[in-house]
């Protein structure tokens, strides 16, 4: 009997100590693209140097004042053909990007890319750092 309780209250203990999750949590896939920056939607001027991406608009969501809680946020990035790892900064929303994909300064699509940005497109998977 002593057995059964004490492995009930394990359970219910790494249940209850189990973190919870946020919209954003997760990992995500879906493809690159690179874009020239400039003004983006979450209202700063960036240059195509940064490491900075548009967060797909489905992700970035339909905010009223255009400022998604987004904006700013890291993201880790990996590029999934070649293993290229890299971190950039949320700036801009892509109206055209699906679900999970991202569209990248030239920099940063060169830097996961090996500088190949006549590729034009690569598989990643990516999540929020902080």
């Amino acid at each position: 009997m002593f057995t059964k309780l004490a492995i009930a209250l394990f359970a219910a203990s790494a249940v209850i100590a189990a973190p919870t999750s946020s919209k954003r949590d997760g990992q995500f896939s879906g493809k690159a693209t690179y874009y020239a920056v400039g003004l983006g939607a979450c209202g700063n001027t960036n240059s195509d140097s940064e490491m900075v991406v548009a967060l797909n608009a489905d992700q970035y969501g339909s905010i009223a004042s255009g400022l998604s809680s987004a904006c700013g946020k890291t993201v880790t990035i990996t590029n999934t053909q070649n293993g290229n790892q890299a971190t950039a900064t949320v700036v801009d929303k892509c109206p055209g990007c699906a679900h999970g994909s991202l569209d990248m300064s030239p920099t940063l699509f060169g830097k996961l890319s090996n500088d190949n940005l006549g590729q034009g497109v690569f598989p990643i998977s990516w999540d929020f750092s902080d």
